[in-house]
């Protein structure tokens, strides 16, 4: 199903998000058999009716998803289950799973308990802590199932993070877990994380990937499958979640949760790890199922718990002070993510370079909507003429260059090689900071440089890039993943702007392994630092080689959605159309693979292994996947 029919079929707004969000797996599964059933049922029965269906079938399991289908080739097979029970660890460390309890249900305690005493690994301890109103006597006989299980029924309601505490004074393992009252650990989920241990004995802090259930005779949905460890993307939303083990000397060092974030206090203790971890592990197999029901925050969204997105507020805000950093946080897109608008230090100087070559009417729209909307003001417009032939451009060159904030230089080469231009640009002028401009862009946010300078003046990052849209509204570019389409593909691209893709990703701040180059800030050192654009790369792939020669410098790449163009894309050279063009292309893509085919074949760290390498929409793949 295409991405803009499904944008039109499922409008934004209200519960049509919430209903979109729960069938999204079912719709990219239709055939194109059930997409012509699908729209005659909205012309029938209207699309509430039709959305009702498609969630009823999802949930009862007579519609099979993407994700059923990933479930049939992931989940673990009896005999590997049974493989795993008989395995000898060198390190055989004891998980201390903590659990604060306020009025749980019955069935879901009893559920719990189950997934745990069935665990193919075996050593480890759940500390209750019970803060209920009133004893129950069946929780308490249920507890009694397993000394491994202590539970403790003090009457006081001490909050979640107060009656998390309560329960670490109990715990005696080398590892502490932190689990709801209401969720669920599939069997294999500790034996993994031990297997983690045992390869990577230094690590100090784990998380896995999560999926939501409702009842155990219903099937598991909305998977959440996320990328490796992202400060950025953390500062966004809470991506890390479910299922979170620390080391128990990490837990001492944190003081465990704090009452004055309750309801955010997972996010209060993930962001103070953060801070002080050296080695943080992601596992990216689902090891958690989140449990939906009316009281649930996965059922209810913002309605469940509208303080707990608040209190993350709170975090970010502290977070920021004790970091160093100065930046004024509030709310993101959706309900439980946030943005924070870093504060420019000084006035530097930011030099936007702009290659051009003929297209006066083009290259003159993306110059006045920078000088017309830009509210910062120490900026120049440096224009680098590139072999031009028609008369016009000369004759716009004379008029634009009466504006202060304008000039034009020559580049002294003939052909193109953009990243020869670029650094041809980057040499030939003063400001501290470079935006590199596509000609073919038109601004939409105003503040975009205040935007993009107050991150990229942050020590750790080392280039900012944008979302973009097509004149049609829908998204060309937010964001590049490495291996998709073979050697980096631009991701959610045709999804119209008020639309969320996997997970909102498009709309969050985070960082990813690239941007593009259509609009990116760096400082001037980073440039020097990387020794510039790699000139091999003429037109194809300079930007994903000067992002990866950033990361493997030690810095972050930041995908900022918050700063909007226009891109009309490619109206100076064309596309890849001529055998020349084509030799020349396939040439960049072998000379990517040999300067970073290893870093594809590792995947990339910022998307993930049981994502579609076929698809720019983070669709699950259909087939088994082997976890590195």
């Amino acid at each position: 199903m295409s991405v803009r029919l499904r944008d039109k079929l499922f409008p934004e707004g209200g519960k049509t998000r919430i209903i979109l969000r729960r069938i999204n797996l079912f719709i990219h599964g239709f055939s194109p058999k059930n997409i012509k059933k699908f729209i005659k049922s909205i012309k029938n029965n209207g699309w509430k009716k039709t959305f009702k269906t498609l969630t009823n079938k999802v949930r009862n399991g007579t519609a099979i998803t993407p994700y059923q289908v990933w479930m049939q080739f992931n989940d673990p097979t009896e005999e590997e289950l049974e493989q795993q029970r008989k395995t000898k660890f060198k390190l055989s460390p004891k998980i201390s799973i903590l659990v604060p309890m306020y009025n749980t249900p019955i069935n879901f305690f009893e559920e719990l308990v189950q997934y745990l005493i069935d665990q193919t690994y075996s050593n480890w301890e759940l500390c209750l802590e019970d803060g209920s109103p009133e004893k129950n006597k069946e929780i308490e006989e249920i507890s009694k199932r397993d000394e491994r299980i202590k539970y403790n029924y003090t009457g006081k309601n001490l909050g979640i993070a107060g009656n998390t505490n309560e329960a670490l004074k109990n715990a005696t393992g080398d590892y502490i877990a932190l689990l709801d009252h209401d969720d669920l650990l599939p069997v294999n989920c500790l034996y993994e994380v031990v297997k983690a241990i045992n390869e990577e004995p230094t690590i100090e802090f784990i998380y896995t990937d999560e999926d939501k259930i409702t009842t155990l005779d219903k099937p598991r949905f909305d998977p959440h499958f996320k990328p490796d460890f992202a400060i950025d993307t953390l500062r966004s939303n809470n991506y890390i979640c479910h299922f979170s083990v620390f080391r128990k000397d990490l837990m001492e060092k944190l003081g465990g949760e704090r009452s004055k974030y309750d309801g955010a206090q997972d996010y209060d203790i993930i962001i103070r790890m953060a801070e002080i971890a050296k080695n943080i592990k992601h596992i990216p197999k689902v090891l958690y199922h989140w449990r939906v029901h009316k009281l649930s925050t996965a059922q209810a969204g913002g309605n469940a718990k509208p303080y707990a997105f608040e209190a993350g507020i709170t975090v970010l805000q502290d977070h920021l002070k004790r970091v160093g950093l100065e930046g004024e946080v509030s709310h993101g897109v959706t309900l439980g993510t946030y943005k924070i608008d870093y504060k420019v230090k000084g006035n530097p100087k930011v030099t936007i370079l702009i290659p051009n070559y003929n297209e006066a009417k083009t290259l003159k729209t993306c110059v006045d909507s920078v000088l017309k909307l830009t509210t910062y003001q120490n900026y120049e417009i440096v224009i680098i003429e590139n072999n031009s032939t028609e008369k016009s451009i000369f004759d716009y060159y004379k008029e634009v260059e009466k504006q202060d904030k304008v000039k034009v230089i020559y580049y002294p080469e003939k052909g193109y090689n953009y990243a020869r231009i670029i650094n041809f640009g980057v040499k030939n002028t003063d400001g501290e900071y470079i935006v590199q401009l596509n000609n073919d862009t038109e601004l939409i946010t105003p503040d975009w440089l205040e935007k993009m300078l107050g991150m990229a003046q942050r020590e750790d990052v080392g280039a900012v890039g944008v979302k973009m849209y097509y004149p049609d509204e829908t998204i060309q570019h937010a964001g590049a993943i490495i291996g998709v389409y073979g050697v980096a593909g631009h991701v959610f691209k045709g999804l119209y702007k008020t639309a969320h893709g996997y997970f909102a990703r498009e709309s969050h701040i985070q960082n990813l392994s690239a941007v593009t180059a259509a609009c990116m800030m760096a400082k001037r050192s980073v440039y020097e630092e990387v020794d510039y654009m790699n000139e091999d790369f003429a037109v194809a792939f300079n930007d994903i080689d000067f992002c990866l020669k950033i990361i493997k410098a030690g810095k972050l790449i930041i995908y900022n959605p918050f700063v909007e163009l226009i891109h009309y894309e490619s109206k100076s050279r064309g596309a890849e159309d001529t055998p020349e063009k084509q030799k020349r292309f396939q040439g960049e893509i072998d000379l990517f693979y040999e300067k970073w085919g290893d870093y594809k074949k590792m995947g990339d760290p910022y998307y993930n292994i049981n994502l579609k390498l076929d698809s720019d929409q983070y669709d699950i793949k259909q087939e088994k996947v082997n976890c590195h």
